[in-house]
């Protein structure tokens, strides 16, 4: 059975959250985000103030800090990603803003 945890559209968190299941956040989270070999979803409207760890994250919204995936990263339609982005794959899609520092290596590997 795939898990799945969220964080509900009036939701505010405040610290540190750590998962082993995927993550969909449609409310607030203030501070740092570490799911150890899932998925974290920042949906349209909702915002994450701290870094995000995780094997995948895509963002519809708005992300303040850095985001370090172990595969992908894609940034959709509307989101607003305010630092570094590092994964071995990043997907930037038109109408997606991005200001920060891009690096796209293979854990362990030099710098594309």
């Amino acid at each position: 059975m795939n898990q799945r945890a969220g964080v509900g559209s009036s939701v505010v968190i405040k610290g540190e959250l750590k998962a082993h299941e995927d993550v969909v956040i449609a409310g607030r989270v203030e501070g740092s985000i570490n799911v150890t070999g899932h998925l974290v979803v920042v949906e349209a409207g909702a915002h994450v103030v701290g870094d995000i760890t995780a094997t995948g994250i895509v963002v519809s919204g708005a992300v303040h800090g850095s985001l370090l995936a172990e595969e992908r990263i894609q940034a959709q339609v509307g989101a607003d990603l305010q630092g570094d982005i590092s994964a071995p794959r990043v997907a930037v899609a038109d109408g997606a803003v991005v200001n920060g520092r891009i690096v796209t290596a293979t854990a362990g590997g030099p710098s594309a």
